[in-house]
């Protein structure tokens, strides 16, 4: 089921789509221009998964999507330079998950991450 807001509901912290990136709103600055003007929002978010910045200025009735966000445990069994072959440990499928840069120190065989899928892109978020 797929939810939309509009900018102008864009509140720091949610996850919605720009440019078919799933991004994070940092900020939300809404300004209504006069008597028979529409509100016009400048939307600062961050995409989840590169970590790019992006700044959008558009009308505060513009619709965006919200991402489902499935928050998933696996089992790492081997890792490679960019991503990490993990078993899932709800369904017990084997998946190549690539994760950040920032977490390659920390991800090793044997140990638990989670990894997140977003609109059927997947990545590692964080190790336990």
């Amino acid at each position: 089921m797929l939810r939309l807001i509009d900018a102008t509901g864009a509140k720091p912290g949610t996850t919605i789509m720009i440019d078919g990136e799933a991004c994070t709103v940092r900020s939300n600055n809404i300004s209504k221009t006069g008597k028979h003007g529409a509100s016009k929002c400048r939307i600062e978010a961050i995409e989840i998964f590169a970590g790019k910045k992006k700044i959008n200025a558009i009308p505060g009735s513009t619709r965006f999507e919200v991402p489902m966000i499935q928050k998933k445990r696996a089992q790492v069994l081997t890792l490679s330079e960019k991503s990490a072959s993990v078993m899932d440990l709800e369904s017990f499928e084997t998946l190549d998950v690539p994760f950040n840069e920032e977490l390659k120190d920390q991800i090793a065989p044997e140990k638990q991450v989670e990894y997140w899928d977003i609109e059927g892109k997947k990545a590692i978020m964080r190790v336990f």
